[in-house]
């Protein structure tokens, strides 16, 4: 894997001085107010949250203020983007996926060991540190920890007249003969699983084939066979009724609201998601849905994994790295934060934090540690983290995906495609 100093040499100069120009916050003289921006995405549900969570913070904090700055999935990163290269980065910054390894390589995130005296992560685990881990240096903590997972809406299945399936055997086939059995009994009114292919779900399929979608030294590490027979799979799938027509697919691969998604609007049974949109999703729908552990190949591994949610980072050039320290800090460590997220931002990766919140969680949110807690007990080896480079590999995915599904392209043609892509993007 290429080191932060190989990476950021091979960054635009202009770049580098833009990434690093600092923020706009002031204050921080003594008695004077401390300003922060934290930025993340996400809905509104999960704005009201978190300013609940810094009005405690600003309470028990009052010479620091703090500014929310957010937006939904889809936009946050190319406004982040903007925002750093003017050089008015956000003071804390929510991350995900491999965007904290490509902002550290751009040297635009801070080396947390440097505000270790207020940072404290003694009750967080090293697996889990480890993920924000960069060329030895802590550069992101995880937020909390969730797992992928099979969400089934009961009352679909009884509408289908049919069971939810024992999660602790089925396998690829049995999803795809109760998916069809769903499609045919909704008929026009529904259909038995949203289309299923993204980046996520192609890591859990390699991994179960005894691949990963990466390897410990940041390269491709999903085979183009692997990939096709996937693409394959997800044909027989669409065809069968059990998943929509592409027409459909592409119009819900841009709605991204838990009330726009087949099982957001009772249109769908089954959908593969991270266990910690359980709650948005049963509120949208209406209805008490079910984390299932995502079906297996016979006799294989089940492929499965926990892994960061997101993750909080400060900008490297902030001018206040103590304060925007302290609110990360309270963000992983006080019960109070926690309190306001729950899960959230998935379960807290603060053990006592963690066992603190428990008996405060809904129906839905205990259903959702209650599914982790199952899904520790089969998963395989951790993730590698995500390399540099790789935040371009789910619209690769998504891209080629559809040119699958609308027959342009074949599923052979497809994944050798996806192999050349996402390596020449690991590359860079």
């Amino acid at each position: 894997m290429r080191t932060l100093r190989a990476l950021a040499a091979a960054i635009p100069v202009a770049v580098l001085l833009a990434a690093c120009g600092g923020d706009d916050t002031t204050g921080g003289g003594e008695g004077e107010v401390v300003e922060l921006r934290y930025a993340f995405w996400g809905s509104d549900d999960r704005a009201q949250m978190t300013q609940d969570m810094i009005d405690k913070f600003e309470a028990d904090n009052p010479d620091i203020r703090v500014e929310i700055d957010y937006a939904d999935f889809g936009a946050y990163f190319d406004k982040l983007a903007t925002s750093v290269a003017a050089g008015d980065a956000p003071d804390i910054m929510t991350m995900g996926g491999a965007y904290h390894s490509e902002y550290a390589g751009r040297g635009a995130l801070l080396d947390l060991g440097e505000v270790d005296d207020v940072l404290r992560t003694d009750d967080i685990a090293e697996d889990i540190l480890a993920h924000g881990t960069i060329d030895g240096s802590l550069y992101a903590i995880p937020t909390g920890v969730n797992g992928y997972a099979m969400v089934a809406n009961p009352a679909v299945f009884a509408a289908a007249g049919l069971e939810l399936p024992d999660d602790t055997s089925w396998t690829w086939d049995d999803f795809a003969q109760l998916c069809t059995q769903i499609g045919a009994a909704l008929g026009d009114t529904g259909y038995g699983s949203q289309d299923l292919t993204n980046h996520n779900t192609l890591a859990l399929w390699a991994r179960q084939h005894g691949e990963q979608l990466y390897t410990e030294d940041g390269e491709l590490g999903v085979s183009a066979d692997t990939l096709t027979e996937w693409w394959d799979f997800s044909l027989q799938l669409r065809d069968s009724g059990c998943t929509p027509p592409a027409t459909r697919t592409e119009e819900l691969a841009s709605q991204s609201a838990p009330e726009q998604t087949l099982i957001g609007t009772n249109t769908g049974g089954m959908a593969l998601v991270w266990s910690n949109v359980l709650e948005a999703l049963s509120t949208a729908s209406g209805e008490q849905l079910q984390l299932l552990i995502p079906p297996g190949v016979d006799g294989g591994e089940p492929g499965s994994w926990l892994g960061p949610s997101m993750y909080y980072t400060i900008s490297a050039r902030t001018e206040h790295p103590e304060e925007a320290a302290r609110l990360v800090d309270y963000m992983l460590n006080e019960p109070a934060a926690a309190e306001s997220f729950l899960t959230d931002r998935g379960l807290p990766v603060n053990s006592e934090v963690r066992e603190a919140i428990v008996p405060q969680l809904s129906p839905v949110q205990q259903a959702e540690a209650e599914y982790l807690d199952r899904l520790q007990e089969v998963v395989g080896e951790p993730v590698p983290p995500a390399p540099v480079g790789s935040t371009e590999t789910a619209g690769i995915v998504t891209r080629l995906n559809s040119e699958v599904l609308f027959d342009r392209m074949t599923p052979q043609d497809a994944a050798e495609q996806a192999v050349a892509e996402i390596g020449t993007a690991l590359d860079r």
